[in-house]
């Protein structure tokens, strides 16, 4: 089974369009046959769940111990797979290491923190060469933002791959973009 890890937020609620958005992303995965391997809780995390697992797909939850006495929350009840870690490291790990691509919605601390660490492990070689896409307009600004070719070179910049919509997200996923 080839998984996708989508790095979201716990905050959207289900009547936002970012809700909308990561449930859409999970759908449009499952629809393409990949799993979807999310963070397990709320937010943009439950969304992808639940449009992964009405489209008839498998949706893995990595949970944390340590989140979850830092947010009394457990998984969102569209997971079907719980991973469970005690610590939020040894979590953000598996999310990282453990899939065939990954998207990236806008999110905050913690999103920020999947995404930088999947770009360095792909940046060093630490995981091999895979889809990673950045979905939404936040993205290409923040990224920009430090750009600068002093510290970070083009072909890591490559790296990355920028989508404006979720089914062009997971086109570049299907498509084995990198």
């Amino acid at each position: 089974m080839k998984v996708i890890s989508v790095f979201g937020s716990a905050l959207p609620p289900a009547d936002s369009p970012a809700y909308a958005e990561a449930r859409t992303i999970g759908r449009l995965l499952a629809e393409a046959g990949f799993a979807v391997a999310t963070g397990g809780y709320s937010g943009t995390m439950t969304a992808v769940s639940q449009g992964a697992a009405e489209a008839g797909g498998h949706v893995i939850g990595v949970t944390s111990d340590q989140i979850e006495r830092f947010r009394p929350l457990g998984p969102n009840p569209w997971v079907k797979e719980e991973i469970r870690y005690p610590t939020l490291r040894e979590r953000l790990l598996h999310l990282v290491t453990n899939n065939q691509g990954m998207i990236t919605l806008p999110g905050g601390i913690g999103t920020l923190s999947e995404m930088t660490l999947a770009w360095s492990f792909l940046q060093v070689g630490e995981i091999e060469r895979r889809p990673f896409v950045m979905l939404g307009s936040k993205w290409p600004q923040t990224i920009h933002t430090f750009f600068d070719p002093l510290y970070i070179r083009p072909e890591h910049m490559a790296l990355l791959t920028f989508a404006d919509s979720p089914e062009t997200a997971v086109a570049h996923i299907v498509q084995g973009h990198i």
